[in-house]
């Protein structure tokens, strides 16, 4: 039997901080709607707080591997907490302008995507270090964070509707800064958590050969840019759901707060369901058949059942049902990825993963804000989900998904020679709160 101490602590410490940016995800676009009344401004938040997080993953890979995984960690949730318990408090104060509201978001989704990142990649030598497969611990690692996100959603509704978003975002910051004291001290002495030397000395020219490395693996295989590129599209429709549809969807048809809270709770429990179901039986199916089938079950019906009712049944039950289908879709991912990412590229190819996964999400959060404005909430919950369907035929269209099903080394943890000094990363990397799609080829949704 292995260690499984560090990679409990660095479960826990997902979990919790997956819940507190649960709340974020319904606080934010609520204290904008409360505060503005404008599903365009809300957009313009959701930008500030996407794009950063693009920018962070295009450029971050090398870095976490000389800063360290661990530290990495540790430093982007103790940012995160600051910038997030700043909103409240300028408010309290009375100095909250839009301008610090939308700068505040970009400091926090900069901050945030190296340290989701550092404990994504941690996972296959923590799986080792703990006795455990790799399929297992992949889907461990998704369902506790869908887990996280339900029970995360279900308090935000209840939360918003008795003490206010101001209040949820103070225990956002909360989270942020226990998750960062469990991995300071749960994953103290993990050897694959520390900073790696580099094969260079510190350099711009160093640092840029090492982006394109990570960068160049996905180019090179043609299954992690097929991902990549259906991932994105679903990423981006998911963030215009989140931050803006959904939101004014509540505020205009159901009851609020405490709607989303059950919407985004109720999708959260059916992705705990299924990764854990996957976990299970899944390796008993093909790939391939499970992914394309539940890709297309996960998202792009709850647009449309938004469209056509006013009603909360039916789209609770939509949800549910999505969100099992959606919670299939991470562990495939996260497995074939960890099976054809070398150890000593992970970090870089994790970074080049998330910055093509979450490319659209700005514009999507955006794209919603304009459309509500210009088309309705009704034209633009169609044309978002016809954009989010037509990207989930990609595995029924392209060839290079025959290859899912193809398994090198599956179950084990690619591992590289020690003296190749780069730090392993997951490829794919966690999305948006509530996402449907798989977060982050790995996750995603």
């Amino acid at each position: 039997m292995g260690n499984r101490a560090p990679l409990a602590a660095t479960l826990a410490a997902n979990s919790i901080s997956t819940a507190g940016t649960s709340l974020t995800l319904i606080g934010v676009p609520w204290f904008v709607l409360e505060t503005t009344g404008s599903a365009g401004r809300a957009g313009v938040v959701a930008f500030c707080a996407t794009l950063p997080i693009v920018v962070a993953a295009l450029i971050g890979g090398p870095v976490i591997d000389r800063f360290g995984r661990r530290r990495t960690a540790v430093v982007s949730d103790a940012v995160c907490a600051a910038a997030v318990a700043a909103i409240p408090l300028l408010h309290f104060a009375g100095a909250l302008d839009f301008w610090m509201l939308c700068g505040l978001m970009a400091l926090n989704g900069f901050a945030h995507t190296p340290g989701n990142t550092a404990r994504y990649v941690l996972i296959p030598d923590l799986a080792e270090h703990a006795g455990t497969t790799l399929p297992r611990a992949a889907s461990l690692f998704d369902a506790v964070s869908r887990g996280a996100r339900m029970v995360g959603a279900a308090l935000a509704g209840v939360l918003i509707a008795f003490v206010g978003a101001e209040t949820v975002l103070l225990l956002d910051a909360a989270t942020f800064g226990l998750s960062a004291l469990l991995i300071a001290a749960g994953v103290r002495g993990v050897r694959a958590a520390e900073p790696r030397k580099a094969d260079a000395p510190v350099s711009l020219r160093a640092y840029g050969t090492e982006l394109r490395e990570g960068y160049a693996h996905v180019l090179g295989n043609r299954l992690l840019l097929a991902v990549v590129v259906m991932v994105m599209f679903m990423n981006g429709t998911d963030q215009g759901w989140n931050a803006v549809l959904l939101p004014v969807h509540a505020e205009g048809e159901l009851s609020g707060a405490p709607a989303i809270g059950l919407l985004t709770a109720l999708f959260g429990a059916g992705g705990l369901t299924g990764a854990l179901l996957y976990g299970a039986v899944g390796h008993r199916f093909p790939r391939r058949a499970v992914f394309t089938v539940c890709v297309i079950l996960c998202g792009a019906p709850r647009f449309l059942v938004a469209a056509v009712t006013g009603t909360t049944l039916p789209l609770a039950v939509t949800m549910l049902l999505g969100g099992i289908a959606g919670g299939v879709l991470n562990p495939i991912l996260t497995t074939v990825i960890y099976e054809r990412v070398p150890d000593r590229l992970r970090s870089r190819v994790s970074g080049a993963l998330t910055a093509g996964c979450e490319f659209a999400m700005p514009v999507g959060g955006l794209a919603a804000g304009l459309l509500v404005e210009g088309a309705g909430a009704t034209g633009a919950l169609l044309a978002m989900g016809g954009v989010y369907f037509l990207a989930t035929l990609s595995p029924l269209v392209f060839p290079s998904w025959r290859t899912l099903d193809d398994a090198p080394g599956a179950g084990a943890v690619q591992k590289a020679p020690w003296p190749q000094p780069v730090p392993s990363e997951p490829a794919l990397a966690p999305a948006p709160v509530s996402s449907s799609a798989p977060s982050r080829p790995t996750p995603g949704p």
